[in-house]
C-alpha cells in the first residue's frame, strides 16, 4: 500500500471519529424537545408524556420548550440551528408541514433541515354543530349548503391553521359553497357556535369532548381514515358521503438534518419503546391521540406528503403566503 493511500484512509478515520465517538456516548447532557405551541395543549401534553419516559430510558433529563408563535417558525428555526447531536428536538406536526406553503421565506426548509425521529400519535378533527341546530347529520347540512351557496357558514381558527385548512379541504371534495370564519382560537369558535353565530365548526376533537358529552354540541362527523374510539357511534365523513375527505392531526420528532444516523436509530428505538408502554398509551388516550409509533423514513415521508397536500389546499384556497 502507497504511503498516499495509507494518508487518506487515515484522514477519512479521522474524520470519522467524531460522528462514531459521539454515536457512542449519546447522550452526554439533558435533552431539550421544543414545542411550537403554549403549555396545556394537546401537543405540549404528548410532548410531556413522551419526555419522561425517554428521560428514564435515556438516563438523562428531557425538558420541554415551549416556544409558541409565527406558526412555529420560531420553534423550527431554534432546532435548525441547533447542534446536530440528538439532544435538541424539534415536535413536528401537520402544522410543520402547512407552514412550508403558509410562509414566503422561511429560515429554514422545511424538508431538508430536519432528520424526522419518529411519528408520536394522531388525533381526529371533528363536524360540529350547536345541539338544537337543524342538522341532525352531516347530510343535512350539506343539502342545506348545495340548496343554498353561499348561506352557510363554518368556523375554525385562524386561517393557516390545520382545522382552517381542513374546512377549506372539505369545502372543496363536498363541492359546496360556504363561508369559512376564522376565530383566534377554539374557545372562539365554540362561543361562536353556542351563540348560532355560525352554522358549523371543523375543530380539534379533544377541546369539544366535554361540549359534545355534556349536550352543548353535536358531533355530524369525525374527519379520519376511522370513526373516533371516543365516538364509536359518530360516522366519518367518508362514511358520510363525501369520498375522498379525510383529514387528521399528527406530532412527531425530528432533530437537525445533519444529526448522525445511530443517534437518530437509538432516539428511535426509545421513543417506540416509550410508546409502547401501556400507561403511555393510556395517557395519550386520555388526551385522545392514538400512540402511534414509525420508522425515520416513515416519518419523513409523511412529513414530504403532508407538505405537499397542505401546500396543494393552500393553493387551491387562494391563501396568500405571509
Amino acid at each position: 500500500m502507497s504511503k498516499t493511500i495509507r494518508f487518506l484512509l487515515l484522514c477519512g478515520a479521522i474524520l470519522m471519529l467524531p460522528l462514531g465517538s459521539m454515536a457512542q456516548t449519546f447522550p452526554s447532557k439533558p435533552l431539550r424537545i421544543v414545542v411550537p405551541f403554549g403549555a396545556g395543549g394537546v401537543a405540549d401534553l404528548t410532548a410531556r408524556t413522551v419526555a419522561q419516559k425517554l428521560s428514564e430510558s435515556l438516563g438523562q433529563s428531557v425538558v420541554v420548550d415551549n416556544r409558541p408563535g409565527a406558526g412555529g417558525v420560531v420553534a423550527g428555526d431554534a432546532v435548525a440551528k441547533a447542534e446536530a447531536d440528538g439532544h435538541t428536538l424539534l415536535l413536528i406536526s401537520n402544522g410543520t408541514a402547512v407552514s412550508a406553503g403558509l410562509f414566503k421565506n422561511l429560515p429554514y426548509d422545511t424538508l431538508r433541515d430536519f432528520a424526522p425521529v419518529s411519528t408520536l400519535g394522531f388525533f381526529d378533527l371533528a363536524i360540529v354543530t350547536p345541539a338544537d341546530s337543524p342538522f341532525k347529520t352531516l347530510g343535512d347540512l350539506l343539502a342545506y349548503a348545495k340548496a343554498n351557496p353561499g348561506k352557510l357558514n363554518i368556523a375554525s381558527i385562524n386561517i393557516g391553521s390545520t382545522q382552517n385548512l381542513a374546512a377549506e379541504l372539505f369545502k372543496t371534495t363536498a363541492g359546496i359553497d360556504v363561508q369559512i370564519v376564522p376565530y383566534n382560537g377554539s374557545p372562539a369558535v365554540i362561543t361562536a357556535l353556542r351563540g348560532k353565530q355560525v352554522h358549523a365548526a371543523v375543530e380539534i376533537l379533544a377541546p369539544l369532548l366535554s361540549q359534545i358529552n355534556s349536550g352543548a354540541l353535536r358531533a355530524l362527523a369525525v374527519t379520519g381514515a376511522a370513526r373516533a374510539s371516543v365516538l364509536p357511534d359518530v360516522p366519518t365523513a367518508k362514511e358520510s358521503g363525501v369520498v375522498g375527505f379525510v383529514a387528521s392531526s399528527w406530532n412527531g420528532l425530528a432533530v437537525p438534518a445533519k444529526t448522525p444516523k445511530a443517534v437518530i436509530e437509538r432516539l428511535n428505538r426509545d421513543v417506540v419503546a416509550a410508546l409502547n408502554g401501556a400507561d403511555v398509551k393510556k395517557r395519550l388516550r386520555d388526551l385522545n391521540v392514538d400512540a402511534q409509533s414509525s420508522t425515520p423514513e416513515q416519518a419523513a415521508e409523511l412529513l414530504r406528503s403532508e407538505t405537499k397536500r397542505w401546500g396543494d389546499v393552500i393553493i387551491r384556497a387562494k391563501i396568500a403566503p405571509q
